[in-house]
């Protein structure tokens, strides 16, 4: 038999039985997590998860504008290459698309006639190309100036 002290002073005595049940109960409770504990893990993990999510929607955007960004401009100095290339008096505004290669992307392409006072001549053009992806989701604009001879 074991002899426990209270704080009053008293003593009782207890079983060895009753001690090892008790032992054996607070062993017990301490082996799982608590509702408290699960929940600050869940909580974790789900911003950490939604932080993942996050990144992973941005990085798909910064690729699919990068890839536009990287694709327009080859494309748009390809029409003014086509354009300054034609005889002058085929010139004019114009649209168009880049074919089964690059669906999606169209172009438009305007001509204007400079005529500077201090140069005196009308061969100055102005070629303003735009390149388009899917309508006007995203738009690139490049502008040349050339003299075109006849």
């Amino acid at each position: 038999m074991t002899r426990v002290v209270n704080w009053i002073g008293s003593s009782m005595q207890l079983k060895p039985k009753k001690i090892r049940a008790k032992q054996g109960y607070m062993q017990h409770a301490r082996a799982g997590f608590t509702l408290l504990e699960i929940l600050v893990a869940m909580s974790v993990v789900t911003f950490a998860l939604i932080a993942i999510f996050r990144l992973y929607t941005q990085t798909i955007s910064m690729n699919y504008l990068l890839s536009f960004n990287t694709t327009a401009p080859f494309l748009a100095q390809k029409i003014i290459t086509q354009q300054t290339s034609m005889p002058g008096a085929e010139l004019g505004d114009n649209t168009g698309d880049f074919g089964e290669k690059f669906p999606g992307y169209t172009w438009a392409v305007t001509i204007e006639d400079l005529a500077p006072e201090v140069l005196e001549t009308d061969e100055l053009k102005k070629i303003d190309v735009r390149v388009f992806l899917n309508g006007d989701e995203q738009t690139y604009f490049l502008r040349r100036y050339r003299f075109l001879r006849d």
